[in-house]
């Protein structure tokens, strides 16, 4: 049986993956949180406090023996969050928004445990190609962009519309590498097994 090190406060496959391929042992659990921006807050500020909302309501639901990691992300253009659509309309208008531009993806990730918590914000900046309304109608009927911040997965058939990125592919994923690596560490917990062994 394969001991995990600690939990992922997500149900996010993309996450899950990401995660494995440091090779972190770990278990899912996932908290429903009200997402809802806040007037005015900045998005920085924004998915930090999801992030964070996130792994302590799954550190609370836990005995507290793991440490748990939580993560969100946000697409910005023109000072707006773009959270995820919730109709055709709404994601072709995000797309279209989105379109031959470059727009920011903030992700934040933080770690709590019983005495303390961390944490840290990856920006990115994406520039996608100029698309027409045809082609979003047509990826929206993919299925893809349903639960996806800014209505594309990078990861996924979205990779399509990207022309450049600068910062972290796998923050825009969902989960930024680097920083996670960080907050792993600090936390104690070992990566690189192979197998989840």
């Amino acid at each position: 049986m394969v001991t995990a090190d600690l939990v992922l406060a997500s149900a996010s496959p993309r996450r899950a993956e990401l995660l494995r391929q440091i090779g972190a042992r770990f278990v899912c659990s996932s908290a429903d949180v009200d997402e809802t921006p806040i007037a005015g807050e900045a998005p920085r500020d924004y998915v930090l406090r999801l992030a964070l909302t996130k792994a302590e309501a799954v550190l609370a639901s836990t005995d507290g023996v793991l440490p748990v990691l939580g993560a969100d992300t946000t697409v910005v253009i023109d000072d707006r969050l773009l959270g995820k659509p919730d109709s055709e309309e709404q994601a072709v208008a995000m797309l279209m928004s989105l379109s031959g531009r470059s727009h920011r993806v903030f992700t934040a990730v933080a770690m709590v445990n019983e005495e303390r918590s961390a944490w840290r914000i990856s920006e990115t900046s994406v520039t996608f190609a100029a698309l027409d309304e045809e082609q979003c109608r047509r990826y929206w009927q993919t299925g893809e962009p349903r639960d996806k911040a800014g209505a594309y997965a990078i990861q996924g058939m979205g990779a399509v519309f990207v022309e450049k990125i600068v910062g972290s592919y796998s923050a825009v994923v969902g989960l930024p590498l680097a920083e996670t690596w960080e907050l792993l560490t600090l936390f104690g917990v070992s990566c690189w097994h192979r197998d989840g062994h």
